[in-house]
């Protein structure tokens, strides 16, 4: 089992950056690669970025390449979000998660742990 907290979220003009933090509990968080996804208008969970067990390998969708950078400590269990250049089409919640395996994936069926989610509002 892994619980996921998620905090760093909050209010930011357009143009400027967060960083979105996950502290995980569990024994195995160094096993399991992570994701990040956020809540869109009429969409499904949208795919953020992703990393692989080791932190070695990342994937982003293409909408996102060059603006988000995920990261992870597995010594401190945290994961990352960098996002930069914030426009408001980024206001919504980010969710942290996780799936028992090790490479990372960007569809949200695959992953078995949710966090609550943290809030991102963005104004212009």
């Amino acid at each position: 089992q892994v619980r996921l907290v998620e905090s760093g979220g909050g209010l930011v003009q357009a143009g400027g950056s967060l960083r979105l933090f996950c502290a995980a509990s569990g024994r195995f968080f160094s096993t399991y690669a992570m994701g990040w996804f956020r809540l869109a208008p009429e969409k499904e969970r949208e795919f953020v970025a992703s990393i692989s067990a080791s932190g070695g390998n990342t994937v982003y969708p293409d909408s996102m390449k060059g603006r988000v950078f995920i990261s992870r400590n597995n010594a401190n269990k945290t994961v990352y979000l960098q996002i930069d250049n914030l426009t408001p089409e980024d206001t919504t919640t980010y969710y942290c998660t996780a799936y028992t395996g090790r490479i990372p994936l960007g569809s949200y069926r695959h992953y078995n742990f949710w966090g609550q989610g943290t809030q991102v509002v963005v104004s212009s």
